[in-house]
């Protein structure tokens, strides 16, 4: 016995031994997992469980200076479902008012739901989709309903968000507004303002923490995110919707009934550069269907024509050359140049005119003898003058892809023998609208030129982050002599010029015409095509908005292919329609000033119904109104008979009787 209870002791030593000695060893092991491995396992732990997503920021909007929507976020939400969330109790007490909520809202039976939910327990799904790409409305209302409005944890339900852009006037200045795009490492990007000032409008992303459930689905670990995304700011933009709208619908009009493939228009208000209104269209597959694709107002250059005599006016004038009354022969509108014509749009007429006559109907032989005359032996001085001007740079603008202009200079490998009578007329020089635009707006400006705008400020919610002032290029291209001249040149030019087909006697116009040719010289002229434009201001004595207007390839069997009258008409119905259909601001003044002349026959007036005695007047032949004005104030009632806005036929009471307060006279109306 003692024996067999000696070898019971020592197994039960041995087990104890051996419990004692596993015990050790997992002790150690724990330790070494927690301290020397520990950091590895938690990692790892943590990249497989739990990830850290991003919270996209809520991209700022961009405003008219009006005030109206031009870009703005829409958010868009996806709701999905943890059904193993919700813990019996909870789930069968509220499944059937939850499907009655999900089914009035989208509009389905709340059985389909009921299904769908108790199938999502059973299957033990842990991200069942509720609803995709709902707004915030159906969002908030959703949020609401039984089970899902416990959050996240308690009642499974599950949130995502993304962000989309939303242009509320539609296509209207959609380039210039831009979008958003992502680059080959998957940063946004984009063009226009949107891309410009992407980064105050992009705001700062937040984070969030996510536990993996199953099927590779995260679950946010809590309904607070870890850092919480910052909103981007409100840029502010210079564009005027009311006169956007009306540039895009004269320049789609011209471009279907000129069946064009592209062309642009631009309004700067004359004194600030501000950018009030821009369109591209260019023609698509469809005939007849014009989109905003390019921005060809300040990214297409080219050989500007015509509208580029203007710089020959400038530096004639401010370099003393000629005056404004100099006589040239146009010789039949035809001259050379080392073998090269040069050639009138219209040979026909007097022969002998004035330099100012000549820029009015543009002549190119008058305006190409006047610069070469003046300035053959010194091209420098011409083209310096050029660059002076800042035409030879470009604007340096906000937004992207801005053409680079080209001006060539003497002394280089680009410049020969007919460069400069070339450049005279707009030729072997290329710039875009938006540079030429700024030109002539320097003019209507008193000869301040200013960089075109097109944000004013930017602003968080009502405070404003930065403001953008009037930027000055050159504060004086030529004197005021100079711009006074070029100003009534100008207006000539609508007044019996080249424009004169748009000229109004009520509303005052300045500016020039272009017919430029495009690809004459290549494959022997068979690709020769018309770019027909118009620049100016309005109205002419306080310019307030300088416009272009540039159209490629009108067809010429649609009628004429000038400027005059493909583009001239486009600005012309920008400019009324901009002051006709805006509420008039005119002061009137002198209101109270009394008129001698109307003072005298009040008085005459007055006196003679002071002194008539108390009878009944006679109103025949006088109007209705008049009559019972005069009537009533002598205490008469009257009553009429006819048409009330005849003259007086007959009266019931004789005229010279007593008047007796309160009585009715009739009065018989023709």
């Amino acid at each position: 016995m003692t024996q067999n209870n000696t070898i019971i002791t020592y197994r039960i030593y041995i087990v104890a031994l051996i419990i004692f000695l596993m015990a050790i060893g997992i002790i150690i092991k724990l330790t070494n997992i927690q301290w020397v491995h520990g950091e590895y396992y938690r990692n790892l732990a943590k990249k497989n469980d739990v990830k850290s997503f991003i919270v996209p920021a809520n991209r700022g909007n961009i405003y008219s200076s009006d005030g109206s929507l031009l870009a703005v976020s829409v958010p868009i939400y996806i709701v999905r479902f943890d059904a193993l969330a919700p813990t019996k109790k909870v789930f069968d007490k509220n499944i059937n008012a939850l499907s009655d909520s999900l089914g009035i809202l989208f509009g389905k039976p709340s059985n389909y739901f009921e299904t769908k939910l108790k199938l999502a327990r059973k299957n033990n799904n842990r991200f069942l989709l509720l609803a995709k790409d709902i707004g915030y409305v159906q969002y908030a209302r959703l949020k609401s309903f039984p089970i899902l409005k416990l959050g996240n944890y308690e009642g499974g339900r599950m949130d995502s968000i993304r962000e989309v852009r939303k242009h509320p006037i539609g296509e209207i200045a959609q380039r210039t507004v831009g979008y958003i795009g992502l680059d080959k490492n998957g940063n946004k990007n984009g063009v226009g303002l949107e891309g410009a000032f992407g980064k105050y409008l992009n705001g700062k992303d937040g984070r969030v923490l996510k536990q993996k459930i199953a099927q590779g689905q995260y679950k946010p670990l809590r309904d607070d995110n870890e850092v919480e995304p910052i909103e981007g700011y409100d840029i502010i933009s210079t564009l005027d919707v009311y006169i956007q709208d009306i540039a895009h619908h004269a320049l789609l009009e011209a471009l279907q009934k000129k069946k064009a493939e592209h062309g642009c228009v631009i309004v700067m208000e004359t004194t600030t550069g501000h950018i009030k209104a821009i369109s591209n269209l260019g023609r698509t597959e469809h005939d007849t269907v014009y989109k905003e694709r390019l921005n060809y107002a300040i990214r297409e250059k080219g050989e500007p024509g015509s509208t580029f005599k203007l710089v020959d006016m400038i530096a004639l004038l401010d370099d003393n050359k000629v005056d404004t009354s100099k006589v040239y022969d146009r010789k039949g509108g035809l001259i050379s140049y080392f073998g090269r014509d040069v050639v009138d749009s219209h040979r026909e007429g007097p022969q002998r005119i004035s330099l100012a006559k000549g820029f009015e109907i543009s002549s190119n032989t008058v305006l190409v003898q006047a610069v070469y005359e003046n300035y053959k032996n010194n091209p420098k001085q011409f083209v310096n003058r050029i660059n002076k001007m800042g035409l030879s740079k470009p604007l340096r603008l906000c937004l992207k892809g801005e053409g680079i202009p080209f001006i060539p200079q003497p002394g280089t490998s680009k410049w020969n023998g007919i460069s400069l009578p070339w450049m005279a007329f707009g030729y072997g020089v290329e710039v875009t609208p938006m540079q030429t635009l700024t030109l002539y707006n320097a003019i209507a400006n008193n000869g301040e030129m200013v960089k075109p705008q097109f944000v004013s400020e930017i602003k968080e919610k009502n405070k404003t982050i930065k403001k953008f002032e009037k930027e000055v290029i050159n504060p004086k291209i030529c004197s005021e002599g100079t711009i006074k001249k070029l100003k009534a040149v100008m207006e000539n030019v609508v007044r019996r010029g080249t424009a004169k087909s748009i000229y109004s006697k009520d509303f005052s116009m300045a500016g020039k015409t272009g017919t430029a040719q495009g690809n004459y010289g290549v494959n022997g002229g068979i690709d020769k095509h018309y770019i027909s434009s118009f620049v100016g201001f309005f109205p002419v004595d306080k310019p307030k908005y300088t416009c272009i207007v540039v159209v490629h390839k009108p067809n010429t069997t649609t009628g004429s292919y000038y400027g005059a009258d493909v583009a001239g008409p486009v600005f012309k119905r920008i400019a009324q329609k901009i002051f006709t259909d805006s509420p008039s601001t005119n002061e009137v003044k002198n209101l109270n000033k009394k008129i001698r002349k109307q003072e005298d026959k009040y008085n005459e007036y007055s006196t003679k119904i002071l002194n008539e005695k108390n009878v009944i007047p006679n109103v025949k032949g006088m109007s209705g109104m008049d009559a019972i004005a005069l009537l009533e104030n002598k205490g008469l009632k009257v009553k009429l008979k006819g048409n009330g806005i005849g003259k007086v036929k007959s009266q019931s009471l004789l005229v010279g009787q007593p008047i007796i307060k309160n009585s009715v006279i009739e009065l018989q109306l023709n």
